[in-house]
């Protein structure tokens, strides 16, 4: 449900702005439009800096659960000096990464040269004797060696699979000319610059006290950060606020829930010199959304949220797609030990996580739960098949669902079902804003849609479903057709005169069927994705079972023999079972969402909005974690 607003216009001295805006954040009650605020030059240092303490947050929460925490760090005294500390110690260890990388790699270069001393190369410079250094081919250096050393001294120095490392000795003055690589002539010892690498790998590891220290601060720096956010929502409402009156006026806009407006209008009963209006909203308005729900629904606002929020003035579809998208989830998951699993981690989110990790922790229970019981009710649990384990000769001859032989058909029925529920939303809201004869061609759709499943739709999934006054040649669903088609052809555009109707009823009855097919074949993959999970399982326990040879007469086979068998095919179990959850997992995540945002939300004529409403409140200024 979409909670009603009021709308507020503000008239105040532009001089007592700073002091109103305070007040409403103790009120925290009330949400100023800042539409279409830009950012002043001054401004985007502001920006730069709320986003870095974002970032800080993020990667201090991380550091806190690694292995690296020092639990015992103290604390800073506030979320500034904790925040600058951060930004010093990562710079610090950006440097250091960068020097250590540096070092180790030159380290490597001039390893082949084994040891090395500045000085002695420098005395024999100064005797006249210089010393070149080169690289080759090992492959060419065999072929020309001998021609080499007839003309220069060489001394190889060192020899890899691929290349060797030597050194001519020559004059000051004298030509060397051979095929290989000259190298510049080291001036530092490879075990010295390797001692420098260590030494600032040791500096980045003491850099961890530093950040468990700030990680100990987290808290401090988010209350910071929430400061600093706040400052920014004062800097968009003045920016964003109506000058009047020469500057000597400012008028706002605001918004308030219907229900608590009557402490808002208290407020400003009582402050000075403020002259508002109150009025409903317009559908022109930008109005900001809150969503209401009970407490099976509110889950779902987290699936709803990665789309849009829905337009104030429209409805509301968390409640009606919610069981949806819990039995689609249940559906493409299709095994009951997979949803223990999802089960458990959702309980295990809702003991430990925070209150954003235990919403969604619910969600995990939710949907886990219902694929335990969809899994049990389809006879699979990690793969195996629940009716052999209880003596059923096969699936057919149990109370399970044969989901592989019966499923295509039922995947299809629930698409139709979901579609035609959304497409009675849809005529109900068009009805509620702009009247019954605006939703008379959507009616005439739905009509025939739902006359032709109960007439012809509901034999296809059981032969016994058969109404006997209403089949595809009986005069009552001849009847209900005919009204739909008159509806869908000369309703469809209310106040066009009658051939434009036909023309457009004509060009929709194309698009609308090719668009209606495309969305109920969607739903086929509810059925592909279920069969594909269940299909790897029995693979990975097959192939568990016959490399070990667990699946043959053990009788003869030693107990060590057997327990390594089993130790292999669980190994085998564990990894192809953990593949395909993490997979499954996936797909029933993404292909409800698909089939809710696409063909449900369409379907139902969902509006969107990007704006929630975000009422001033006053920033967290405690530094507890």
């Amino acid at each position: 449900m979409i909670v009603k607003m009021s709308r507020y216009d503000f008239v105040l001295f532009a001089a007592q702005s700073d002091d109103f805006i305070a007040r409403l954040r103790e009120l925290g009650l009330v949400d100023i439009t800042t539409t279409g605020w830009e950012p002043a030059e001054q401004d985007r240092q502001l920006l730069t800096d709320i986003d870095h303490y974002r970032k800080a947050v993020d990667y201090l929460r991380s550091f806190a659960e690694s292995e690296s925490m020092d639990a015992s760090a103290k604390p800073y005294a506030s979320g500034e000096e904790a925040y600058e500390a951060y930004a010093e110690a990562q710079q610090r260890r950006a440097w250091l990464s960068g020097e250590a990388a540096r070092l180790e790699k030159l380290s490597d270069e001039l390893r082949p040269w084994g040891e090395f001393s500045a000085d002695a190369h420098s005395s024999l410079a100064s005797g006249g004797v210089v010393l070149r250094y080169f690289v080759a081919q090992t492959s060419t250096f065999e072929a020309s060696e001998s021609e080499w050393r007839e003309r220069y001294t060489i001394e190889e120095i060192a020899r890899t699979a691929s290349s060797v490392y030597f050194v001519v000795v020559a004059a000051t003055d004298e030509d060397v000319t051979v095929d290989a690589q000259e190298i510049k002539t080291p001036n530092r010892d490879y075990r010295a610059v390797a001692a420098e690498a260590a030494e600032d790998r040791a500096q980045l590891a003491a850099l961890d006290a530093e950040f468990s220290r700030c990680a100990a601060s987290v808290g401090a720096i988010e209350a910071e950060a929430a400061v600093l956010a706040h400052r920014l929502q004062n800097v968009k409402i003045r920016g964003t606020a109506t000058e009047a009156a020469d500057g000597a006026l400012t008028v706002m806009e605001g918004w308030a829930e219907k229900d608590m407006s009557a402490e808002v209008d208290a407020l400003l009963e009582e402050y000075p010199n403020v002259v508002y209006l109150k009025s409903d909203p317009t559908p022109e308005d930008n109005t900001p959304v809150k969503l209401k729900n009970n407490r099976f629904a509110r889950l779902f606002e987290l699936v709803g949220s990665l789309y849009a929020l829905p337009k104030y003035g429209t409805l509301d579809l968390t409640p009606f797609f919610a069981p949806f998208y819990m039995l689609f989830f249940a559906i493409c998951l299709n095994d009951a030990g997979y949803g223990l699993i999802l089960l458990l981690a959702g309980l295990f989110l809702v003991k430990k996580g925070g209150a954003a990790l235990r919403r969604a922790g619910w969600l995990t229970v939710v949907c886990g739960g219902a694929t335990v019981l969809f899994g049990f009710y389809t006879g699979s649990f990690f793969g195996l098949s629940i009716p052999e384990m209880l003596g059923y000769p096969d699936i057919a001859h149990s109370p399970f669902l044969d989901f592989q032989q019966k499923f295509f058909s039922y995947a299809l029925a629930l698409g139709v079902f979901q579609i035609l529920l959304g497409m009675f939303i849809n005529i109900c809201m068009t009805t509620h804003v702009f009247g019954f004869r605006y939703a008379l061609g959507s009616l005439g759709w739905f009509l025939l849609i739902l006359s032709c499943c109960l007439a012809s739709g509901l034999q296809m999934l059981n032969e016994a479903w058969t109404i006997p006054f209403f089949t595809m040649g009986s005069p009552a669903f001849l009847a209900v057709a005919g009204v739909a088609l008159v509806l869908m052809l000369f309703f469809n555009s209310p106040g066009k005169n009658i051939f434009l109707n036909f023309g457009s009823g004509l060009w929709n009855t194309y698009n609308n069927i090719t668009g209606l097919l495309s969305d109920v074949l969607s739903y086929i993959r509810l059925f592909a994705i279920g069969l594909s999970g269940g299909v790897l399982a029995l693979v990975f326990n097959s192939l568990a079972l016959g490399i070990t040879g667990l699946d043959g007469d053990l009788s003869a086979s030693p107990w060590w023999a057997v327990a390594l068998q089993i130790a292999g095919a669980s190994i085998i179990l564990l990894i192809g079972h953990g593949i395909n959850l993490f997979m499954s997992t996936i797909s029933s995540l993404v292909h409800p969402m698909r089939l809710t945002f696409v063909e449900f939300y369409k379907n139902a004529g969902f509006e969107m909005t990007t704006r929630a409403f975000q009422p001033l409140t006053e920033p967290k200024t405690n530094n507890e974690n």
